[in-house]
């Protein structure tokens, strides 16, 4: 038996950093949904106990795979578990600003929940999805949400609209803390308030939303991969495009359009000249 489950991009909407906690942490709000755009788990309950990985980027990952520490952490909460071998195919940038380790993580979360039905009750799957890291809870839920704090409060979006978009990324990795380091926020106030949300159920009111709020590491984003300020400008010059941002801590940058054709186009454009750069086509929405 052979377990597929799709690791989905995550695209951070909005950002918002309220301070540096004092545990080194930064409070943040963000609004996170989802593209079609993927890496795939594969679990294979009955083969061996092992950890292939392949695709495109699959040699970009340096360090440790999370999915090994995913393993490690389902072992230890239930070591009767049906895990066996598990496969990546590896097919998102990495370092990305996609939260392309942590879905990768949450997917085989959910395979392995999947693989063993007849116990998934008893095992603390979002408990184990925070350890794994503040990323891993909304990728592991697959649905979009403002996430708080870390990132581990999480308010599910019920309706998310669809969204043709597009997705850029020059290939050069940019480490989440070297952006947190670059920003040097300031202390986070002990009683930051949530910010109310807003109907964001039709494209129109949400981009008025992400306009408003935008990415506040894009600054030091930049700073670091100053590639990141072309490749929004080369989004937010193609017709039709509604809105451009960075996603998450960079440098993967997204563009919004009001249909399919209007991204297709763009991608195309952006790939005749800047060939060397990751471009995808693709539609943010709500649960796959």
């Amino acid at each position: 038996m052979r377990i597929g489950e799709p690791a989905r991009a995550k695209v951070n909407l909005t950002l918002s950093i309220l301070g540096r906690r004092g545990d080194g942490y930064h409070e943040l709000e963000s609004l996170v949904a989802f593209a079609r755009s993927s890496d795939t788990v594969i679990v294979e309950p009955e083969g061996d106990d092992r950890l292939t990985v392949s695709g495109p980027f699959a040699e970009c990952i340096t360090g440790e795979n999370l999915l090994a520490k995913a393993v490690r952490l389902l072992r230890d909460a239930a070591p009767h578990l049906r895990i066996g071998s598990v496969h990546l195919d590896k097919k998102l940038p990495v370092a990305a600003g996609l939260g392309g380790g942590s879905a990768d993580a949450a997917a085989l979360l959910r395979a392995v929940r999947r693989a063993n039905e007849d116990r998934a009750g008893e095992i603390p799957w979002l408990e184990i999805a925070t350890q794994l890291g503040a990323d891993v809870p909304v990728c592991f839920a697959d649905h979009p949400a403002v996430i708080r704090g870390r990132g581990e409060n999480m308010t599910l979006i019920p309706a998310f609209p669809l969204m043709h978009a597009v997705l850029v990324n020059p290939r050069v990795p940019l480490p989440t803390a070297s952006v947190f380091a670059a920003l040097k926020a300031g202390p986070a106030f002990s009683t930051v308030q949530a910010t109310a949300l807003p109907p964001l159920s039709d494209v129109a009111r949400l981009l008025d939303y992400m306009r408003a709020r935008g990415n506040d590491l894009e600054d030091a984003a930049v700073r670091l991969v100053p590639e990141i300020a072309e490749i929004k400008a080369a989004l937010a010059a193609q017709a039709g495009c509604l809105c451009a941002a960075m996603s998450g801590s960079g440098p993967t940058c997204f563009a919004v359009f009001p249909t399919s054709a209007h991204a297709r186009h763009g991608a195309t454009t952006i790939a005749a000249s800047r060939p060397e750069w990751w471009i995808e086509c693709t539609v943010l929405e709500g649960a796959p």
